[in-house]
């Protein structure tokens, strides 16, 4: 693999709220710039929630901007033109909320799901051209595979590969395919969560919190060597298919702390795919895909 890399939260803003509050709103700008300056290639990806698709553009053109700036002082910068916005923006599906959108889509996704595509290009059709009036480095986008969008637009095939179950004795040959693109292929969002199991399902393994995040809905064993397992079984795939880049996702997750003793319903960590465990005072200690990550990456 070229590019070893890691997705890291910069903080959602949902109904005026900043997921995290210590980050002002140039945060994706001033998390690049430090990125930047230890020497590491940046994928500069805003990360569009609930908005229409105006209000997506006019974001896409101010970050081209402010991603070009970082380019233009001799940084290596992609930039990434959102993550599956069928389901994350306003327009592309019918509803105006994440969980509206998803009961619309998988109602009838035979034919939902082309819709979808279509509407999608069409999309990128219009807002690419602009990005690259302002940026002058290479793009892509952040697709789930049913996207498998517009790529003659892009410089990179970026895909969320997740293996699960269900999928994992095809999985192998699928990104052997997938790579045979002529155009390199990045692989963004792939990882599991921290309990026993949570690799059978990864892709849910997230799904064990209760409405309101307060606690988990059940009680689910700690197994951070299942996901370090896991994260180095992919990543030795993605490598020996010839993937040019992925990122784990992700390094933490804030919003899930880890919680020592007590009721183990109230280890939200065990819900988190972040490599790190974060504990109410915000400080930090590596799980045990930590170093399964950085064993991968050294090689």
């Amino acid at each position: 693999m070229r590019a070893k890399g890691i997705a890291y939260d910069t903080g959602f803003v949902v109904d005026g709220r900043n997921s995290i509050d210590h980050l002002d709103p140039a945060r994706l700008e001033f998390t690049a710039e430090i990125a930047a300056s230890l020497g590491l290639e940046v994928w500069f990806s805003p990360y569009p929630l609930d908005l229409t698709l105006e209000e997506t553009k006019s974001l896409f053109r101010d970050c081209a901007e402010r991603a070009e700036r970082l380019r233009a002082a001799g940084s290596e910068v992609v930039f990434v033109a959102g993550v599956e916005l069928t389901l994350m923006v306003r327009g592309l599906v019918n509803g105006d909320r994440l969980p509206d959108r998803l009961g619309h889509l998988f109602a009838d996704p035979r034919a939902r799901m082309p819709e979808a595509r279509d509407r999608l290009d069409s999309f990128f059709r219009d807002v690419v051209p602009r990005i690259r009036e302002r940026f002058h480095g290479k793009v892509t986008y952040a697709a789930i595979p049913y996207e498998a969008t517009v790529w003659e637009l892009f410089d990179f095939v970026t895909l969320e590969l997740i293996r699960s179950a269900e999928v994992a004795e095809q999985f192998p040959d699928a990104v052997r395919d997938l790579v045979a693109h002529p155009k390199p292929v990045a692989v963004s969002g792939f990882g599991c969560a921290t309990w026993r199991g949570a690799a059978e399902v990864a892709p849910r393994s997230m799904e064990i919190v209760e409405p309101g995040g307060k606690r988990l809905d059940g009680v689910y064993e700690r197994a951070e060597a299942e996901q370090a397992r896991y994260l180095a079984e992919v990543l030795d795939i993605f490598d020996r298919a010839g993937v040019d880049s992925t990122f784990v996702h992700l390094f933490a997750l804030h919003s899930h702390p880890h919680r020592l003793g007590g009721d183990p319903r109230d280890d939200l960590d065990r819900a988190s795919p972040g490599v790190v465990k974060v504990f109410d005072d915000g400080h930090w200690e590596p799980k045990a895909a930590f170093a399964a990550v950085a064993a991968a990456y050294t090689n």
